[in-house]
């Protein structure tokens, strides 16, 4: 396979434009933001001229800010820093009081001296990289302070990024909606999940939709299970306060992992243009069986992960971390067996599984094949032929696996599973763009394809509300809270959920 290597970005934003990142001294910022910026511009992603301005409440210069972003690349240790000044010249700092009228319009009157001095057009874009709480806050001072709207006294065009969650339940998700709205229109409204900037998870629909091989197969006739999971061997670090707040559901089920179930069973969209994708994700939540919360021990398992030992050290329980309470029930673990009541779906099972602190970091979706419908081996063989299986590996490793049955060589037929294997670094000499730099890059252009829309939010928070009630209210009594050990795949009772109807791990 031959990959052409001179891939520069291959789309570089033609309007130039100011990105104004609220929470500018945070972790965020100095883990994520800046370096997705600065790699965008060592590979000349980025529009000519570009201003990024750090806001928050700390007061610091802006070469202090400059320097403090600049530590952070090197500690990260793998950054090339011999653009680093060229890119730091673009580096504003801008000290705000986030509930304060009167620093929003300073903040105004900063900006619009920016795009006079480098000729940005007016064009923004506002990066929420602050806790959920203060997303409705800045908004509204954003609109006060006149910088939402387009097109007027010196704006160009506006755009507003917000990091999950989305509110805490359907409830708060409308509110926040409600509040974003006061300010500005849905199309400059920007719903960051990072997951779907995920090279492999964009090229799931590319696997369904532009080889013949997989759509007609991809359905109810010839699909066992399909198994989509995200295992991470971080703790709760140092989220503590927002953890206990919401757990694995609110944190992983209503964004990520809903997004990777909408993507692995939509249907195809007429034109692979935004709004024509995203109503092909929000059929799949209107699809959605209502889950049956009188019946919770049968459909989920929630879990909290106790000491164990990951890579070779030991590593605390969850209620023995800085910030959580001796006697937490949060749950750090989740496996959900969901069904989506449509034509090709019916009667398939979607295991949705994501948890804190287990054996390995990986995300991986798993279509699971049935078994040939007989087997003339049989008399041969004495034993169950496996079935196949396409593994789409998220990370780390971004891979496409299929799996498939094979004679062994010699005189007497046995049967192999041998693996059918793409990696997508493999002769790949361009540039990577991660997860953050995909989606800065598309938010520059206007594209929301990688973005959640509002019903889309809306009606997942619909799914789950009741799942998040029930379980809160009956943690303990119709379901269990299970303990697992750190370094494990979770608790036992996880598999026996599924082994309840023949499937396996």
């Amino acid at each position: 396979m031959n990959i052409p290597a001179d891939t520069r970005l291959a789309v570089r934003p033609e309007d130039p434009c100011t990105i104004v990142i609220f929470g500018a001294s945070g972790d965020l910022t100095s883990r994520k933001l800046v370096p997705a910026l600065y790699n965008l511009y060592v590979n000349d992603g980025l529009p000519e001229p570009v201003v990024i301005v750090g806001c928050s409440r700390t007061q610091m210069t802006q070469q202090q800010f400059r320097d403090s972003l600049k530590s952070a690349l090197v500690a990260a240790g793998n950054a090339d820093l011999s653009r680093w000044e060229d890119f730091a010249a673009r580096l504003h700092y801008k000290d705000v009081v986030y509930d304060s009228s009167p620093s929003f319009k300073d903040l105004a009157a900063s900006l619009h001296r920016l795009d006079r001095q480098f000729h940005t057009r007016g064009n923004r874009i506002f990066y929420l990289a602050v806790p959920p709480l203060l997303y409705p806050k800045i908004a509204e001072m954003i609109g006060q302070a006149g910088l939402s709207r387009e097109g007027e006294n010196g704006n160009g065009w506006a755009r507003i990024v917000v990091e999950k969650p989305f509110g805490r339940d359907l409830k708060t998700a409308l509110q926040l909606d409600q509040i974003l709205h006061g300010s500005f229109k849905e199309k400059q409204i920007f719903r960051i999940d990072h997951y779907l900037a995920k090279e492999t998870v964009q090229n799931i629909l590319v696997l369904r939709f532009a080889n013949s091989i997989f759509e007609p197969i991809w359905n109810r006739r010839y699909i066992d299970y399909i198994r989509i999971t995200a295992a991470e061997t971080l703790g709760v670090e140092h989220r503590a306060g927002y953890y206990e707040q919401a757990g694995v559901i609110r944190d992983m089920f209503q964004n990520h992992m809903m997004q990777l179930l909408a993507l692995t069973a939509m249907e195809p969209p007429s034109i692979f243009e935004a709004d024509w994708v995203r109503d092909e994700r929000v059929k799949v939540f209107r699809a959605l069986r209502p889950f049956p919360v009188d019946r919770l021990d049968e459909n989920i398992v929630l879990g909290q992960y106790g000491p164990g030992i990951i890579d070779g050290k030991e590593v605390p329980g969850y209620r023995q971390e800085p910030g959580v309470d001796p006697e937490s029930m949060t749950p750090t673990f989740a496996r959900m067996k969901v069904f989506i009541d449509n034509w090709r779906w019916q009667g398939v099972p979607f295991f949705l599984t994501s948890g804190k602190r287990l054996s390995k970091k990986l995300t991986e979706i798993i279509i699971q094949f049935k078994e040939v419908p007989h087997s003339m081996f049989r008399t041969l063989l004495g034993e169950d032929i496996t079935a196949n299986r396409l593994t789409l590996g998220i990370q780390p490793d971004e891979v496409i696996n299929l799996t498939f049955q094979t004679k062994q060589p010699g005189a007497k037929v046995c049967l192999q599973s041998v693996t059918m294997h793409f990696d997508y670094q493999q002769e790949y000499k361009g540039p990577f763009l991660d997860a953050y730099e995909k989606v800065l890059l598309d938010c520059m252009q206007g594209d929301h394809i990688l973005f959640w829309r509002q019903d889309g939010i809306e009606l997942s928070w619909f799914f789950l509300t009741p799942i998040l009630e029930q379980c809160e209210i009956c943690l303990g009594r119709m379901i269990q809270l299970h303990p697992y050990k750190a370094g494990s795949w979770g608790p036992k009772a996880a598999q026996e959920l599924m082994g309840a109807i023949g499937v396996t791990e």
